[in-house]
């Protein structure tokens, strides 16, 4: 099988258990090289649209037609400014794959949320559970999610999301490459599952690495994390390196670094066919 290398930006806390984007609180490049065709949404030109409604943006995105009611079954702090909720699915026939999002139908909020599932597929279909890390903004439903949400809340699901060229399984030819990751946050405290990152880097040694960015970091840097931090934005320097012929890049964080960032890779000379985003927020 052809070779191929792939750069991907994603806020992820599994880069190898099938694991989606999370929300617009930071930005992420990783690199990742394999020998198998790989799964991505499809690139092209985008504008920020950020005071679009989450169902006026996607209006044009497949949807599943089964809705499930679901019921918060744990909430965690990830970090000041983003909670996790654990969430039981009641419908068995609710799933879905890497990449995609869920509508977040709130009882007496008229708003429909748009958020990104942070677990794997296999924790639903082991456990029955999903989990969506979300930002605080005031937008209705996040706000709900951070003021009102409790244990047993319920809410009702609706899986959505256009996968191009997604791949059901790499079948038994494919060969684990290696990843690289630029993840990029406001400060240490904002990089969300730096701990799962960094076990990841532990147990595939030379297969997966990863720099930490951050921005407006005003505290001292733990210990732990003081190897793998720059302090500053990602820039044409770290990402120049890694040009070829044999790159893809897939880029993920707020439309305006998506933007930043894909520019900086066609001044470089990266195709455009090269370059992947998310689109649907």
């Amino acid at each position: 099988m052809a070779r191929v290398t792939t750069y991907m930006g994603f806020t992820i806390p599994h880069l190898l258990r099938s694991a989606c984007r999370l929300c617009p609180a930071h930005s992420a490049l990783v690199a990742l090289r394999h020998s198998a065709s790989c799964y991505c949404t499809a690139n092209g030109t985008i504008q920020s649209k950020r005071k679009m409604d989450h169902l006026e943006r996607t209006a044009n995105n497949f949807r599943q037609e089964v809705i499930s009611q679901a019921k918060v079954c744990g909430i965690t702090n990830e970090s000041e400014t983003v909670k996790r909720l654990r969430l039981a699915i009641t419908n068995k026939d609710f799933t879905f794959k890497a990449g995609q999002w869920v509508d977040f139908f709130i009882p007496g909020v008229s708003v429909i949320g748009g958020f990104s599932m942070c677990s794997s597929p296999g924790l639903l279909e082991r456990e029955g559970v999903l989990e969506l890390a979300v930002k605080y903004t005031d937008h209705p439903p996040a706000h709900w999610i951070h003021t009102e949400c409790t244990l047993d809340s319920e809410v009702a699901l609706r899986v959505g999301a256009d996968l191009h060229g997604y791949q059901e399984s790499k079948g038994n030819g494919y060969k684990m490459g290696t990843v690289k990751l630029y993840y990029s946050a406001k400060n240490t405290s904002e990089l969300l599952f730096k701990k799962n990152i960094l076990g990841l880097m532990s147990a595939f040694p030379g297969k997966i690495t990863c720099r930490f960015h951050v921005t407006q970091q005003s505290s001292p840097i733990c210990e732990e994390l003081q190897p793998h931090v720059t302090e500053g934005r990602i820039s044409e320097k770290d990402l120049e390196k890694h040009v070829s012929k044999d790159t893809l890049w897939y880029i993920c964080g707020p439309p305006p670094m998506i933007e930043s960032i894909s520019e900086l890779l066609y001044n470089s000379g990266v195709p455009r066919n090269c370059v992947f985003f998310e689109k649907w927020w």
